[in-house]
């Protein structure tokens, strides 16, 4: 447990409270004193969108279980479908284009 010593006590106006809360919220911080020790020391939040980064993480999860099923149906008859495999491997090369794409984004921030 970290022990402060020290404290800052700050005025505000009238609604700069809520101002703090919003920027808060819109960082995604609920502690206000870890907010406004951050913006003191640092200057400044960043918070990413990485929405995208989940939806792909999401396809991912789906074909990754429709190979699980193929590694299944070969293993339980001993034969696969050919035109199956193929559509596996046309959404695994697309899904790896939209990660390096949004890694891409990434690193320019």
């Amino acid at each position: 447990m970290r022990e402060y010593t020290d404290y800052i006590r700050i005025k505000l106006k009238k609604g700069e409270r809520e101002k703090i809360l919003k920027r808060m919220e819109e960082a995604g911080i609920n502690n206000m004193s870890a907010y406004i020790r951050k913006m003191a020391i640092d200057g400044y939040v960043i918070r990413l969108d990485l929405s995208d980064v989940k939806e792909v993480s999401r396809l991912l999860r789906i074909n990754a279980n429709n190979i699980n099923q193929c590694a299944k149906r070969a293993n339980e008859t001993g034969s696969f479908y050919y035109g199956e495999i193929q559509r596996i491997q046309v959404q695994q090369e697309q899904l790896w284009s939209l990660l390096k794409a949004i890694l891409q984004r990434l690193s320019t921030i």
